[in-house]
């Protein structure tokens, strides 16, 4: 399929950019955390950082 064929069909689930459009965990497509391609949405992101590795130092 082309390109344009995906965007009219709707099947093309990034940007042009390439940043995703909704969270990979919920689906919420506001709040999204992109850097290092977490591509989660922030609330998503608050509930399973520790487990992912982040550490909260404040």
């Amino acid at each position: 399929m082309s390109e344009s064929e995906n965007e009219r069909t709707g099947e093309h689930a990034e940007k042009r950019t390439g940043q995703m459009e909704a969270c990979q965990r919920c689906g919420r497509k506001q709040g999204l955390v992109g850097k290092y391609d977490i591509n989660l949405c922030r609330q998503c992101f608050r509930e399973i950082a520790r487990d992912m590795g982040f550490k909260k130092y404040r």
